[in-house]
Protein backbone atom coordinates (compact mmCIF):
# COMPACT_ATOMS: atom_id res chain seq x y z
CA UNK A 1 0.00 0.00 0.00
CA UNK A 2 1.14 3.64 -0.95
CA UNK A 3 1.54 5.55 1.78
CA UNK A 4 0.08 9.85 2.36
CA UNK A 5 3.12 10.65 0.90
CA UNK A 6 3.54 8.36 -2.10
CA UNK A 7 -0.13 9.61 -2.94
CA UNK A 8 0.36 13.53 -3.00
CA UNK A 9 3.79 12.48 -5.06
CA UNK A 10 2.07 10.28 -7.25
CA UNK A 11 -1.28 10.24 -7.47
CA UNK A 12 -3.00 13.03 -6.31
CA UNK A 13 -0.26 15.51 -8.46
CA UNK A 14 -0.71 13.36 -11.57
CA UNK A 15 -4.54 13.81 -11.73
CA UNK A 16 -5.56 17.42 -10.38
CA UNK A 17 -3.97 19.28 -12.73
CA UNK A 18 -4.13 22.90 -12.11
CA UNK A 19 -6.60 22.31 -9.24
CA UNK A 20 -3.69 22.86 -6.51
CA UNK A 21 -2.94 26.36 -7.83
CA UNK A 22 -6.65 27.64 -7.73
CA UNK A 23 -8.01 29.87 -5.28
CA UNK A 24 -11.57 29.03 -3.85
CA UNK A 25 -12.74 31.99 -5.62
CA UNK A 26 -11.48 30.77 -8.50
CA UNK A 27 -12.88 27.73 -7.69
CA UNK A 28 -16.13 29.14 -7.60
CA UNK A 29 -16.49 30.91 -10.88
CA UNK A 30 -15.99 27.22 -12.79
CA UNK A 31 -18.48 25.48 -10.72
CA UNK A 32 -20.97 23.57 -12.92
CA UNK A 33 -23.39 26.28 -14.68
CA UNK A 34 -26.30 24.48 -12.75
CA UNK A 35 -23.80 24.87 -9.82
CA UNK A 36 -24.32 21.36 -8.36
CA UNK A 37 -21.81 20.21 -5.74
CA UNK A 38 -20.40 16.83 -6.03
CA UNK A 39 -19.53 15.73 -2.51
CA UNK A 40 -18.18 12.69 -0.41
CA UNK A 41 -19.01 11.50 2.98
CA UNK A 42 -16.02 9.84 4.50
CA UNK A 43 -16.70 7.99 7.86
CA UNK A 44 -19.86 6.02 7.85
CA UNK A 45 -20.52 6.01 11.39
CA UNK A 46 -22.94 7.62 14.05
CA UNK A 47 -22.36 11.42 12.43
CA UNK A 48 -23.05 10.71 9.32
CA UNK A 49 -27.15 10.70 9.26
CA UNK A 50 -26.66 14.12 10.33
CA UNK A 51 -25.23 15.10 6.35
CA UNK A 52 -27.95 13.04 4.33
CA UNK A 53 -30.40 15.92 4.61
CA UNK A 54 -28.05 17.62 2.26
CA UNK A 55 -29.03 14.92 -0.80
CA UNK A 56 -32.68 16.64 -0.73
CA UNK A 57 -33.40 18.29 -4.40
CA UNK A 58 -33.34 22.19 -2.95
CA UNK A 59 -29.94 21.77 -1.91
CA UNK A 60 -28.95 20.94 -5.31
CA UNK A 61 -25.90 18.50 -4.46
CA UNK A 62 -24.52 14.53 -5.94
CA UNK A 63 -23.20 12.42 -3.64
CA UNK A 64 -20.46 10.64 -5.37
CA UNK A 65 -18.71 8.97 -3.30
CA UNK A 66 -19.30 7.08 0.04
CA UNK A 67 -16.30 5.96 1.72
CA UNK A 68 -15.25 3.80 4.78
CA UNK A 69 -13.05 1.00 5.39
CA UNK A 70 -15.59 -1.42 6.65
CA UNK A 71 -17.96 -2.74 4.13
CA UNK A 72 -20.92 -2.96 6.39
CA UNK A 73 -20.81 0.67 6.96
CA UNK A 74 -21.08 1.28 3.69
CA UNK A 75 -23.79 -1.11 3.00
CA UNK A 76 -25.94 0.70 5.89
CA UNK A 77 -25.32 3.93 4.18
CA UNK A 78 -26.70 3.16 1.22
CA UNK A 79 -29.44 1.43 2.51
CA UNK A 80 -30.32 4.50 5.14
CA UNK A 81 -30.37 7.31 1.48
CA UNK A 82 -31.76 4.80 -0.91
CA UNK A 83 -34.84 6.94 -1.01
CA UNK A 84 -33.52 10.13 -1.22
CA UNK A 85 -31.23 9.77 -4.41
CA UNK A 86 -32.01 8.40 -7.96
CA UNK A 87 -28.82 7.36 -8.89
CA UNK A 88 -26.13 5.11 -8.04
CA UNK A 89 -23.22 6.05 -5.64
CA UNK A 90 -19.68 4.44 -5.85
CA UNK A 91 -18.18 3.03 -2.55
CA UNK A 92 -14.41 3.18 -2.13
CA UNK A 93 -12.49 2.47 1.19
CA UNK A 94 -9.77 3.92 0.70
CA UNK A 95 -9.94 8.34 0.74
CA UNK A 96 -6.81 8.48 -1.38
CA UNK A 97 -8.79 6.96 -4.80
CA UNK A 98 -11.32 9.02 -4.29
CA UNK A 99 -9.35 12.43 -4.19
CA UNK A 100 -7.94 11.30 -7.74
CA UNK A 101 -11.59 12.26 -9.18
CA UNK A 102 -11.54 15.49 -10.53
CA UNK A 103 -15.60 16.22 -10.49
CA UNK A 104 -15.08 15.56 -6.81
CA UNK A 105 -15.99 19.27 -4.77
CA UNK A 106 -15.93 18.82 -1.13
CA UNK A 107 -15.28 15.90 1.56
CA UNK A 108 -17.13 15.54 4.37
CA UNK A 109 -14.39 13.97 7.56
CA UNK A 110 -16.45 12.26 10.09
CA UNK A 111 -13.86 9.19 10.46
CA UNK A 112 -12.15 8.32 14.19
CA UNK A 113 -10.40 11.41 15.09
CA UNK A 114 -7.02 10.29 13.85
CA UNK A 115 -7.72 10.31 10.72
CA UNK A 116 -9.54 14.32 10.70
CA UNK A 117 -6.62 16.28 9.84
CA UNK A 118 -4.47 14.00 7.62
CA UNK A 119 -7.71 13.63 5.35
CA UNK A 120 -8.26 17.29 5.45
CA UNK A 121 -4.83 18.34 4.52
CA UNK A 122 -5.03 15.56 1.83
CA UNK A 123 -8.21 16.87 0.45
CA UNK A 124 -7.20 20.49 0.71
CA UNK A 125 -4.18 19.13 -1.47
CA UNK A 126 -6.38 17.30 -3.97
CA UNK A 127 -8.17 20.74 -4.72
CA UNK A 128 -11.41 19.72 -2.40
CA UNK A 129 -13.40 21.64 0.09
CA UNK A 130 -13.71 20.34 3.54
CA UNK A 131 -16.35 19.78 6.39
CA UNK A 132 -14.44 17.76 8.73
CA UNK A 133 -16.07 17.11 12.30
CA UNK A 134 -14.59 18.09 15.50
CA UNK A 135 -11.86 17.75 16.87
CA UNK A 136 -10.70 19.42 13.77
CA UNK A 137 -7.33 17.90 15.39
CA UNK A 138 -5.94 15.10 17.40
CA UNK A 139 -3.09 17.43 18.59
CA UNK A 140 -2.04 21.15 18.65
CA UNK A 141 0.60 20.67 16.03
CA UNK A 142 -2.10 19.23 13.65
CA UNK A 143 -4.42 22.13 14.21
CA UNK A 144 -1.21 24.14 13.08
CA UNK A 145 -0.84 22.41 10.29
CA UNK A 146 -4.55 22.34 9.40
CA UNK A 147 -4.65 26.11 9.49
CA UNK A 148 -1.20 26.84 7.41
CA UNK A 149 -2.96 23.98 4.57
CA UNK A 150 -6.02 25.86 4.51
CA UNK A 151 -3.95 29.28 4.69
CA UNK A 152 -1.85 27.68 1.32
CA UNK A 153 -4.45 26.14 -0.64
CA UNK A 154 -7.71 29.16 -0.21
CA UNK A 155 -10.33 26.23 -0.14
CA UNK A 156 -12.69 26.27 1.99
CA UNK A 157 -12.99 24.66 5.62
CA UNK A 158 -15.70 24.10 7.78
CA UNK A 159 -15.27 22.36 11.47
CA UNK A 160 -18.73 20.48 12.60
CA UNK A 161 -19.02 23.18 15.63
CA UNK A 162 -22.98 23.22 14.33
CA UNK A 163 -24.24 25.95 17.01
CA UNK A 164 -22.47 28.59 15.19
CA UNK A 165 -25.12 28.09 12.36
CA UNK A 166 -27.65 28.04 15.43
CA UNK A 167 -30.26 31.11 14.86
CA UNK A 168 -31.27 30.90 18.99
CA UNK A 169 -27.31 31.16 19.63
CA UNK A 170 -26.62 33.37 16.89
CA UNK A 171 -29.17 35.68 18.55
CA UNK A 172 -28.30 35.47 22.04
CA UNK A 173 -24.72 35.99 21.53
CA UNK A 174 -25.44 39.34 19.92
CA UNK A 175 -27.34 40.24 22.17
CA UNK A 176 -24.54 39.83 24.79
CA UNK A 177 -22.07 41.21 22.31
CA UNK A 178 -24.53 44.27 22.25
CA UNK A 179 -24.28 44.30 26.32
CA UNK A 180 -27.23 42.87 27.20
CA UNK A 181 -25.49 40.98 30.37
CA UNK A 182 -23.19 43.79 30.70
CA UNK A 183 -19.97 42.52 30.50
CA UNK A 184 -19.21 38.85 29.84
CA UNK A 185 -16.30 37.86 32.02
CA UNK A 186 -17.05 34.20 32.59
CA UNK A 187 -18.43 30.73 31.00
CA UNK A 188 -19.12 27.55 32.24
CA UNK A 189 -19.28 25.12 29.20
CA UNK A 190 -20.54 21.57 30.72
CA UNK A 191 -21.66 18.04 29.40
CA UNK A 192 -23.33 15.30 32.23
CA UNK A 193 -23.75 12.00 30.63
CA UNK A 194 -24.17 8.36 31.69
CA UNK A 195 -21.44 6.12 29.31
CA UNK A 196 -21.22 2.86 31.04
CA UNK A 197 -18.78 0.20 31.42
CA UNK A 198 -15.99 -0.37 28.60
CA UNK A 199 -14.68 -3.90 27.78
CA UNK A 200 -10.88 -4.54 28.19
CA UNK A 201 -8.87 -4.66 25.12
CA UNK A 202 -8.83 -8.46 23.92
CA UNK A 203 -6.51 -9.02 20.68
CA UNK A 204 -8.09 -10.91 17.83
CA UNK A 205 -8.19 -11.00 13.84
CA UNK A 206 -10.47 -7.85 12.59
CA UNK A 207 -13.78 -7.87 11.38
CA UNK A 208 -13.80 -9.56 7.99
CA UNK A 209 -15.31 -6.40 5.89
CA UNK A 210 -12.68 -4.24 7.17
CA UNK A 211 -9.39 -3.00 5.91
CA UNK A 212 -7.72 -2.69 9.51
CA UNK A 213 -4.64 -0.96 8.00
CA UNK A 214 -6.91 1.61 6.30
CA UNK A 215 -8.57 2.23 9.34
CA UNK A 216 -5.53 3.05 11.00
CA UNK A 217 -4.19 5.01 8.34
CA UNK A 218 -1.70 7.86 9.81
CA UNK A 219 -1.63 5.80 12.99
CA UNK A 220 1.54 3.58 14.01
CA UNK A 221 0.82 -0.14 13.18
CA UNK A 222 -0.79 -2.44 15.90
CA UNK A 223 -2.77 -5.65 16.10
CA UNK A 224 -6.58 -5.53 16.40
CA UNK A 225 -8.26 -5.67 19.34
CA UNK A 226 -12.51 -6.66 19.72
CA UNK A 227 -14.34 -3.86 18.77
CA UNK A 228 -11.89 -1.14 18.52
CA UNK A 229 -13.77 0.21 15.61
CA UNK A 230 -17.02 0.68 17.34
CA UNK A 231 -16.84 3.90 18.93
CA UNK A 232 -14.50 2.68 21.48
CA UNK A 233 -11.81 4.05 20.03
CA UNK A 234 -12.35 6.82 22.10
CA UNK A 235 -11.37 5.09 25.27
CA UNK A 236 -8.35 3.18 24.39
CA UNK A 237 -5.64 4.95 24.76
CA UNK A 238 -4.34 7.74 22.71
CA UNK A 239 -3.42 6.79 19.48
CA UNK A 240 -6.97 7.42 18.17
CA UNK A 241 -9.09 9.71 20.35
CA UNK A 242 -8.92 13.28 22.58
CA UNK A 243 -11.09 11.11 25.36
CA UNK A 244 -14.40 13.35 26.32
CA UNK A 245 -12.73 16.99 26.24
CA UNK A 246 -11.62 16.08 22.39
CA UNK A 247 -15.22 14.21 21.31
CA UNK A 248 -17.74 16.55 23.13
CA UNK A 249 -16.18 19.89 24.52
CA UNK A 250 -14.81 21.46 21.73
CA UNK A 251 -18.89 22.31 21.02
CA UNK A 252 -19.62 24.04 23.97
CA UNK A 253 -16.19 25.57 24.71
CA UNK A 254 -16.43 27.37 21.41
CA UNK A 255 -19.69 28.81 22.22
CA UNK A 256 -17.98 30.32 25.43
CA UNK A 257 -15.20 31.64 23.28
CA UNK A 258 -17.81 33.30 21.04
CA UNK A 259 -19.39 34.88 23.80
CA UNK A 260 -16.69 36.03 25.59
CA UNK A 261 -15.09 37.25 22.37
CA UNK A 262 -11.20 35.41 23.14
CA UNK A 263 -8.88 33.35 21.30
CA UNK A 264 -5.82 31.95 23.30
CA UNK A 265 -5.83 31.33 27.05
CA UNK A 266 -2.91 32.44 29.02
CA UNK A 267 -2.76 29.44 31.58
CA UNK A 268 -4.88 26.52 31.75
CA UNK A 269 -5.61 24.22 34.86
CA UNK A 270 -7.08 20.38 34.83
CA UNK A 271 -8.78 18.74 37.74
CA UNK A 272 -8.76 14.99 35.91
CA UNK A 273 -8.81 11.10 37.16
CA UNK A 274 -11.04 8.28 35.94
CA UNK A 275 -13.59 8.07 38.67
CA UNK A 276 -15.96 5.35 37.86
CA UNK A 277 -15.88 0.97 36.68
CA UNK A 278 -12.22 1.70 37.82
CA UNK A 279 -11.96 -1.61 36.93
CA UNK A 280 -12.63 -1.56 33.04
CA UNK A 281 -11.16 -0.88 29.67
CA UNK A 282 -11.60 3.26 29.53
CA UNK A 283 -8.10 4.44 29.87
CA UNK A 284 -8.01 7.75 30.26
CA UNK A 285 -10.39 10.30 32.29
CA UNK A 286 -13.99 10.27 32.72
CA UNK A 287 -14.29 13.13 34.63
CA UNK A 288 -12.44 16.57 34.12
CA UNK A 289 -12.84 20.08 35.81
CA UNK A 290 -10.71 22.55 33.59
CA UNK A 291 -10.37 26.30 34.02
CA UNK A 292 -9.03 28.49 31.35
CA UNK A 293 -7.46 31.98 32.02
CA UNK A 294 -7.60 35.02 29.33
CA UNK A 295 -6.26 38.18 29.57
CA UNK A 296 -9.29 40.96 30.93
CA UNK A 297 -10.00 38.86 34.07
CA UNK A 298 -12.16 36.61 31.93
CA UNK A 299 -12.61 32.74 32.34
CA UNK A 300 -13.88 29.87 30.36
CA UNK A 301 -14.58 26.68 32.87
CA UNK A 302 -15.41 23.13 31.57
CA UNK A 303 -17.43 20.51 33.19
CA UNK A 304 -17.10 17.28 31.60
CA UNK A 305 -18.33 14.21 33.52
CA UNK A 306 -18.63 11.16 31.41
CA UNK A 307 -20.17 8.76 33.66
CA UNK A 308 -22.34 10.79 35.72
CA UNK A 309 -25.75 11.96 34.31
CA UNK A 310 -26.57 14.46 37.22
CA UNK A 311 -27.38 17.74 35.70
CA UNK A 312 -25.52 19.73 37.47
CA UNK A 313 -26.75 22.99 35.39
CA UNK A 314 -30.05 22.17 33.90
CA UNK A 315 -29.24 20.33 31.34
CA UNK A 316 -27.17 17.35 29.13
CA UNK A 317 -24.94 19.91 27.89
CA UNK A 318 -24.81 23.55 27.19
CA UNK A 319 -23.22 26.88 28.10
CA UNK A 320 -23.63 29.28 31.48
CA UNK A 321 -22.11 32.54 30.38
CA UNK A 322 -21.87 35.24 33.48
CA UNK A 323 -21.41 38.90 32.85
CA UNK A 324 -21.36 41.99 35.13
CA UNK A 325 -25.01 42.38 34.82
CA UNK A 326 -26.87 38.98 34.10
CA UNK A 327 -26.35 35.40 33.27
CA UNK A 328 -27.29 33.67 29.86
CA UNK A 329 -28.30 29.97 29.47
CA UNK A 330 -27.56 28.81 26.26
CA UNK A 331 -27.88 24.87 24.68
CA UNK A 332 -28.46 23.13 21.59
CA UNK A 333 -32.36 24.14 22.24
CA UNK A 334 -32.86 27.51 23.53
CA UNK A 335 -31.56 30.02 25.84
CA UNK A 336 -32.77 31.94 28.99
CA UNK A 337 -31.35 35.21 29.71
CA UNK A 338 -31.48 36.37 33.76
CA UNK A 339 -30.76 39.98 35.06
CA UNK A 340 -28.29 40.45 37.44
CA UNK A 341 -30.81 39.26 40.29
CA UNK A 342 -31.66 36.34 38.45
CA UNK A 343 -34.96 37.39 37.26
CA UNK A 344 -36.29 35.65 33.69
CA UNK A 345 -35.59 38.29 31.20
CA UNK A 346 -35.42 36.81 27.40
CA UNK A 347 -36.61 33.12 27.02
CA UNK A 348 -36.10 31.68 23.49
CA UNK A 349 -38.60 28.40 24.58
CA UNK A 350 -37.12 25.41 22.70
CA UNK A 351 -36.47 26.23 18.54
CA UNK A 352 -34.18 23.46 17.83
CA UNK A 353 -34.61 19.63 17.33
CA UNK A 354 -30.59 19.27 17.31
CA UNK A 355 -29.43 16.44 19.37
CA UNK A 356 -27.58 16.40 22.65
CA UNK A 357 -25.85 13.69 24.46
CA UNK A 358 -27.35 11.04 22.45
CA UNK A 359 -25.09 8.90 20.51
CA UNK A 360 -25.03 10.03 16.66
CA UNK A 361 -26.41 13.32 15.87
CA UNK A 362 -27.92 15.48 13.06
CA UNK A 363 -31.30 18.08 13.70
CA UNK A 364 -31.76 20.75 12.01
CA UNK A 365 -28.57 23.36 13.49
CA UNK A 366 -26.43 20.33 11.23
CA UNK A 367 -28.31 20.98 8.30
CA UNK A 368 -27.91 24.98 8.36
CA UNK A 369 -23.75 23.94 9.14
CA UNK A 370 -23.89 21.83 6.17
CA UNK A 371 -25.45 24.04 4.10
CA UNK A 372 -23.40 27.11 4.83
CA UNK A 373 -20.61 25.44 4.06
CA UNK A 374 -22.31 24.56 0.28
CA UNK A 375 -23.19 28.12 -0.13
CA UNK A 376 -20.06 29.56 0.54
CA UNK A 377 -18.17 26.87 -1.91
CA UNK A 378 -21.19 29.08 -4.66
CA UNK A 379 -19.53 32.19 -3.18
CA UNK A 380 -23.29 33.34 -1.68
CA UNK A 381 -22.61 33.09 1.94
CA UNK A 382 -19.15 33.04 4.23
CA UNK A 383 -18.22 30.25 6.88
CA UNK A 384 -19.70 30.26 9.98
CA UNK A 385 -16.67 28.15 11.47
CA UNK A 386 -13.66 29.02 9.27
CA UNK A 387 -11.20 27.12 10.38
CA UNK A 388 -8.81 29.61 11.23
CA UNK A 389 -11.21 30.32 14.11
CA UNK A 390 -12.75 27.16 15.12
CA UNK A 391 -9.22 25.35 15.52
CA UNK A 392 -8.81 28.22 18.30
CA UNK A 393 -11.72 26.37 20.21
CA UNK A 394 -10.16 23.01 19.46
CA UNK A 395 -7.14 24.15 20.79
CA UNK A 396 -8.86 24.62 23.69
CA UNK A 397 -9.72 21.33 24.49
CA UNK A 398 -6.30 19.93 23.60
CA UNK A 399 -4.98 21.81 26.33
CA UNK A 400 -7.22 20.84 28.98
CA UNK A 401 -5.69 16.82 27.71
CA UNK A 402 -2.00 18.11 27.96
CA UNK A 403 -2.80 19.23 31.21
CA UNK A 404 -3.98 15.46 32.45
CA UNK A 405 -1.43 14.24 30.62
CA UNK A 406 1.04 16.16 31.95
CA UNK A 407 0.21 16.26 35.24
CA UNK A 408 0.44 19.84 35.57
CA UNK A 409 -1.35 23.39 35.02
CA UNK A 410 0.96 25.53 32.54
CA UNK A 411 1.14 29.21 30.81
CA UNK A 412 0.51 29.56 27.41
CA UNK A 413 0.92 32.74 25.03
CA UNK A 414 -2.07 34.14 24.65
CA UNK A 415 -0.98 35.46 21.20
CA UNK A 416 -0.07 32.14 19.81
CA UNK A 417 -1.55 29.30 21.65
CA UNK A 418 1.78 28.05 22.49
CA UNK A 419 3.57 26.86 25.46
CA UNK A 420 7.45 26.75 26.17
CA UNK A 421 6.68 23.79 29.49
CA UNK A 422 8.93 20.87 27.67
CA UNK A 423 6.80 18.61 30.16
CA UNK A 424 3.56 19.58 28.34
CA UNK A 425 4.84 19.67 25.20
CA UNK A 426 6.20 15.70 24.82
CA UNK A 427 2.59 15.44 23.52
CA UNK A 428 2.15 18.61 21.50
CA UNK A 429 2.19 16.56 17.93
CA UNK A 430 2.25 12.75 18.03
CA UNK A 431 3.90 9.34 16.37
CA UNK A 432 2.80 8.38 12.75
CA UNK A 433 3.27 5.63 10.02
CA UNK A 434 6.19 5.94 8.75
CA UNK A 435 5.55 7.71 5.58
CA UNK A 436 1.95 9.62 6.49
CA UNK A 437 4.30 12.56 8.28
CA UNK A 438 2.21 15.31 8.55
CA UNK A 439 4.39 18.72 7.88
Amino acid sequence: MSTRRDFIKKGTLATAGLSFAMSASSYNSILGSNDRINMCFMGLGRRVPGYYPALDAEYNTRLLYLCDPKQSQVANALNAIKDKIDYKVKAEEDIRKVLQDKKLDVVFVATPDHWHTPAACMAMDAGKHVYVEKPCSHNPREGEILVDTQKRTGMHVQMGNQQRSSGHTIGIIKDIHEGLIGKPYKAVAFYSNRRGKVPHQVKQAPPADLNWDLFQGPAPRQEYYHDIWNYNWHWYGWKWGTAETGNNAVHELDVGRWALGVDFPKAVHADATKQHYTDDGWEMYDTMYATFEFEGDKTICWDGKSRNGYNTYGGGRGTIIYGTEGTVYVDRGKYRAFDRGGKLIKDSGQVSNESGVALGGGGDTTTRHVVNLLETIRGKEQLRAPIADAAKSNHLALLANLAYRSGKSFAIDPKTGKTDDAKVNENWSRAYEPGWELK
